[in-house]
């Protein structure tokens, strides 16, 4: 007799469906526990809430649908992080295809809410302006090492460069956020 016929009788799941088991209850602790902070990562990588929120929850579908094929299951906030930088990327370069057909490029600035306006300072407003004025690798790699604090290492692995590269591209971006910030203070 096959395993699945003694299964059945035995009221235990096949093996496919405690796997999708354990791979919502681990991806729902996940998404309960670090959503939230994806999302400011994704909103300040785009200016744009709801595009963040589409961002994330894709990156966690992605998480989801490819649990079984993680080799290390307790790397997957690394990976549901790139996913989210990866999804922001895409989401960016969308922007600027349909900016160069000829369609309206949506301003992040016009984007947020009279409420997340005022949530907002002025100063802190003017530093994200000029951090999404940066180039994109700059950008990511200044937010993720003071915006979520990650070392180095971490830094690297989460947008695929060397250290030597996350040192040097975070140098470079905050040199050039000091001047677009002296910029907007002139």
């Amino acid at each position: 007799m096959g395993t699945r016929a003694s299964r059945a009788g035995s009221g235990t799941r096949p093996p496919d469906d405690e796997a999708r088991a354990d791979a919502a209850r681990a991806v729902t602790a996940l998404y309960e526990t670090h959503a939230v902070g994806l999302i400011r990562l994704a909103v300040v990588m785009l200016g744009d809430r709801a595009a963040a929120e589409d961002v994330v929850q894709e990156a966690f579908c992605g998480l989801y649908r490819r649990w079984g094929q993680l080799a290390d299951t307790g790397k997957a906030l690394s990976y549901v992080r790139a996913a989210t930088l990866n999804g922001c990327r895409s989401e960016l370069r969308q922007r600027i295809r349909a900016q160069r057909r000829g369609g309206p490029a949506p301003d992040a600035a016009d984007a947020a809410s009279a409420e997340q306006a005022a949530l907002l300072g002025e100063e802190h407003q003017q530093v994200l302006s000029a951090l999404r004025r940066l180039p994109g690798r700059q950008r990511e790699a200044l937010v993720l090492r003071f915006y979520l604090d990650q070392t180095e290492p971490e830094i690297a692995a989460s947008m695929g460069i060397s250290p030597g590269t996350v040192k040097s591209t975070t140098s470079r971006g905050l040199a050039a956020l000091g001047r677009l910030l002296e910029e907007t203070d002139s």
